[in-house]
């Protein structure tokens, strides 16, 4: 789990939920497979990214942000299935994944100039990435994928988002601040 602050050099912000019980079946797959792993970023599904540079977090931003995560209440989630974004990410599927639908939509109704993604894709789909093919090959992602389906199902309380801060740098991201949900 993160629990250090982020280094002097955050440039960018993200609000996630850590998901530590899928650490022990994706993380070793994570550290060579998806790049979020070696900048010190947990198991998690993003709630919204990018959000404000780090500059910009101030105690009226963080009261915000608070505010519409705790209209989210607490709940149980269960990864039990993979999935893949075309041939380029290998996922864990949420379910339910309405309520982290639900974060997403509150957090950017709040700050609706932060589009989740930038606004690149036209639905965000909730999900725990294991691995990016920008990093490695379609036969190791699918590799990854059948190691981790022996594992599965793996089962979660969401009760808390982070605000997390860092840099695409080694080590680099940390809480800016716990969240807790409603």
């Amino acid at each position: 789990m993160l629990e250090d602050e982020p280094g002097p050099g955050a440039t960018e912000t993200a609000v996630i939920i850590a998901v530590p019980e899928a650490d022990p079946l994706v993380g070793e797959r994570r550290r060579t497979l998806d790049p979020a792993a070696s900048w010190g970023v947990p198991a998690h599904v993003t709630v919204l990214y990018p959000f404000l540079p780090p500059d910009r977090v101030d105690d009226d931003v963080l009261d915000r942000l608070a505010g519409a995560v705790r209209t989210v209440t607490a709940f149980g989630c269960t990864f039990a299935r993979t999935a893949w974004f075309d041939q380029d990410v290998v996922w864990l599927a949420p379910q339910p994944s309405r309520p982290f639908r639900a974060l997403t939509r509150a957090v950017w109704d709040a700050f609706p100039q932060c589009p989740p993604y930038g606004g690149a894709y036209a639905e965000v789909i909730p999900h725990l990435t294991i691995g990016d093919r920008r990093v490695g090959s379609v036969s190791a992602l699918r590799a990854a994928e059948e190691a981790v389906r022996r594992g599965l199902p793996v089962r979660a309380r969401i009760d808390e988002a982070l605000l997390i801060a860092g840099s695409p740098e080694p080590d680099s991201w940390g809480v800016l601040r716990r969240l807790p949900l409603g």
